[in-house]
């Protein structure tokens, strides 16, 4: 049984940074591009960023460029996001995902398994 598990999230000032974590378990982890999605309330889930198998390959949301790194532990079957200069607008439940295909990684389509997401709250 395949699981993805967010940690992370919480309340946090403009400006301040958060790290997310997505544990993996059921699914040969290195075998999967990672991506993370974010859905804010009233609003479609959208892509935020992903990453391929190896690392070789990151993307992002231009909204997210710049202030988001996402990177991967295959050892630890652990997918992050580091999330710096937060906004309000970040604010949203985020979700990780994981999927064999290995190109358009910003479509949810693309992604076979999701978490449950965790809640990201940027206040003023």
């Amino acid at each position: 049984q395949v699981q993805l598990v967010e940690s992370g999230g919480g309340l946090v000032q403009a400006g301040g940074s958060l790290r997310l974590s997505c544990a993996a378990s059921g699914l040969t982890f290195s075998s999967h591009a990672m991506g993370w999605f974010r859905q804010a309330p009233g609003k479609e889930r959208e892509f935020v960023s992903a990453i391929s198998r190896s690392s070789d390959y990151t993307y992002y949301a231009d909204s997210v460029k710049g202030r988001f790194t996402i990177s991967r532990d295959n050892a630890k079957n652990t997918l992050y996001l580091q999330m710096n200069s937060l906004k309000l607008e970040d604010t949203a439940v985020y979700y990780c995902a994981a999927g064999i295909y290995t190109s358009s990684l910003y479509s949810e389509k693309r992604y076979d398994y999701w978490g449950q997401g965790t809640q990201v709250t940027v206040s003023s």
